[in-house]
């Protein structure tokens, strides 16, 4: 809005007040709209992922690929791997966050353009999220809705996300050829720092359990609030450290939209939208992978699988229309710079250390993979 200074998590936060204040809200309602669930599961990964980022694992994780894969092809591939697994881990924002700034010294060591390795980051870490449930928050959003255990979510996406990397590994190598290959040997040598090994083993341990917890069909949110309590118990780490790696500000935006999208509920507002997007084929994988797309990229991928998690009860086939949902609105953040927050912090992230990805560099690699990722998963989800 001109003049104020209001982010997504803001105006999420307002529109919550005035659904409650005039928009015919009750203060009951809007509480019963919040899915507590989500927030316990996105809350549990966070600090999981704070207690890795301070015992230095992704970025340890990163440096070691850089010093063990010579080839720049080689490296690209490598590096859209990593980020696509630890994504599927582990928060997709997190990896970006800890891996920009080590691509970037490597580009330099390397004497190589840093553009396709930060794309590599970039969309490796989107798709490699798609493979389960704790990948991104709007996985979590459809797991905790779902009902979808883990292990099937995982089996019916993962693959997705394996031919997806690879997808995006080759785009990336055939439209930067002549860059890859002008590289030179390193000028230096990427310095791998310690782990601080007495911070990781605790936290890899709660890692383990809770994949064992995930994949044994517990339920996710308890799972990750038993590991968040597991981690918070500690004589080594000060609470505010923990407490300064959590990202409130999404908590917050999804208590926002919760509320948001309860009101436009019990307007109706949510049906007049859905009677119109059915002319475009909702009960079509396909069609609905269309609309997702096109939602996630005007409205965000997060308010957008919030909106149509009210339509997808209703459709012939919901289990397959949740995992479409979660598929298409995860690669649709791959088709522009905009399409999701991933991107964003890679983005940020270069420009600090005076690298910048334009509009039109990013949508150079984003449209292909976007278009083939989701080919290919509508494919899949349809066979």
């Amino acid at each position: 809005m001109p003049v104020f200074r209001i982010d997504r998590t803001g105006a999420a936060v307002v529109g919550a007040i005035l659904m409650v204040t005039i928009g015919g809200l009750s203060f009951d309602e809007a509480t019963r709209a919040i899915d507590y669930r989500t927030l316990v599961l996105l809350f549990g990964m966070m600090v999981l992922v704070a207690h890795l980022q301070m015992a230095t694992f992704f970025r340890t994780t990163a440096r070691v690929i850089a010093a063990h894969v010579k080839g720049p092809r080689a490296l690209v591939v490598a590096i859209a791997a990593a980020a696509g697994v630890l994504s599927a881990l582990f928060v997709n924002d997190t990896v970006c966050l800890m891996f920009t700034p080590i691509v970037l010294e490597v580009a330099s060591l390397r004497r190589l353009s840093p553009l396709p390795l930060l794309l590599a980051v970039a969309v490796g870490s989107n798709i490699g999220s798609v493979a389960t449930i704790t990948g991104n928050p709007q996985n979590m959003l459809v797991g905790s809705l779902s009902g979808i255990s883990y292990a099937r979510f995982a089996a019916e996406l993962a693959p997705i996300a394996v031919v997806g990397l690879a997808l995006a590994s080759l785009v990336i190598c055939v439209l930067f050829r002549h860059e890859l290959a002008l590289a030179t040997p390193a000028t230096g040598v990427v310095r791998i720092r310690p782990l601080h090994r007495r911070l990781m083993i605790k936290p890899l341990l709660v890692a383990a359990l809770m994949l064992v917890g995930f994949f044994a069909g517990i339920d996710p949110a308890l799972v990750a609030a038993g590991g968040a309590a597991a981690l918070l118990v500690t004589r080594r780490v000060k609470p505010e450290k923990v407490w300064r790696r959590i990202d409130w500000d999404l908590l917050m935006l999804f208590v926002g939209l919760f509320v948001v999208i309860g009101g436009t509920e019990a307007a109706h507002l949510d049906q007049w939208i859905f009677a119109r997007l059915r002319a475009i084929g909702t009960e079509t994988i396909g069609g609905f992978t269309v609309i997702t797309t096109l939602l996630s990229n005007l409205i965000s991928n997060v308010p957008a699988v919030m909106l149509l998690s009210k339509l997808v009860p209703t459709l012939p086939d919901p289990f397959t229309s949740w995992l479409t949902l979660a598929m298409s609105s995860t690669l649709a953040g791959n088709l522009t710079l905009l399409g999701s927050i991933a991107n964003l912090i890679v983005l940020e992230s270069a420009r600090r250390k005076g690298v910048t990805i334009t509009f039109l560099q990013y949508l150079r690699v984003g449209l292909p993979v976007t278009v083939l990722t989701l080919a290919f998963g509508v494919w899949w989800l349809g066979k």
